[in-house]
């Protein structure tokens, strides 16, 4: 089948047209919007590879065990065909999709996630935020091989070995453990706001884990982005941000993603944020 024909059989109704959608994540899926004769458009997000299948299959469910809460969009249609799985959900090109983050944007995510954390998890997301993710993969492999790292720029080698083994004492000591609902990927690219309302969408990687999680992982892009300090929006949050510090980092130097060229940097803006948060609450001079 093409994806015309996928769509329609989760829909129910053939599109008469396919618009490619492009500026939102990576190239993983082959993502439209879909026009119909009759009726508003919707948005399809179809599987590209193999192994990105299983995260669209994994979405779809997290999408039913959730239906109708107001932070995720409304599930319009599904098609496994086996091969290439299609999700089609209802179409946001005309909301607003950040940056430039305002005050009342932030406070609207905000408020979102307080009501994310709010819900029971349903009995399908049981994957723990910390075994979901590789996030201990940071300050000791650094400390390993520190040659990927310093590469970047960041930090020289004397910075480091003056303040590595703090920063990775202050990692190991972040308290991941906890049974709140997360998202587990909240960034600008996943999320936009309606009517004064955050929706997040991609929620192939929801979670449990400590409340404060989705909130710590989202504030380094958001600042990058324009938005405030770290430390303004979740203060004293020193050994969460040196673990994110260390994860972004040390990801940041490992060889590009083929099929997602533009992370590895995503990943070095927001170690550069996170560090200079780790910093700022540790007491630790920031690198030149």
């Amino acid at each position: 089948m093409d994806d015309a024909d996928r769509i329609a059989q989760a829909v129910g109704t053939r599109p008469t047209a396919l618009e490619p959608v492009v500026g939102h994540g990576a190239p993983s899926h082959r993502r439209w919007r879909v026009r119909f004769d009759d009726g508003p458009p919707m948005f399809a997000k179809v599987a590209a590879f193999d192994y990105v299948a299983g995260w669209l299959r994994l979405e779809h469910a997290n999408y039913e065990a959730l239906a109708g809460r107001q932070y995720l969009p409304s599930l319009l249609g599904w098609h496994d065909d086996g091969e290439s799985p299609v999700l089609v959900i209802e179409d946001l090109t005309e909301a607003t999709w950040p940056p430039p983050w305002s005050s009342e944007d932030v406070d609207a995510v905000l408020s979102a996630l307080a009501e994310i954390q709010s819900t029971a998890p349903p009995p399908s997301i049981d994957d723990d935020f910390g075994a979901l993710f590789d996030i201990h993969e940071g300050w000791d492999p650094m400390r390993a091989q520190p040659t990927g790292a310093l590469s970047l720029g960041v930090f020289d080698r004397a910075w480091f070995d003056r303040h590595a083994d703090e920063l990775a004492a202050a990692a190991a000591s972040a308290e991941l453990g906890g049974a709140a609902l997360l998202h587990g990927d909240v960034r600008s690219d996943n999320l936009c706001l309606r009517e004064g309302r955050a929706v997040l969408i991609d929620w192939n990687w929801a979670c449990v884990g400590a409340p404060e999680l989705d909130l710590a992982s989202w504030l380094p892009s958001l600042h990058h982005e324009g938005g405030p300090e770290p430390w303004a929006l979740l203060p004293g949050a020193g050994p969460l941000a040196a673990l994110l510090a260390g994860f972004f980092l040390e990801h940041a130097a490992r060889a590009p993603i083929p099929q997602a060229p533009h992370v590895r940097r995503l990943q070095l803006d927001q170690g550069v944020v996170a560090l200079r948060w780790a910093c700022h609450e540790l007491g630790i001079q920031r690198p030149a």
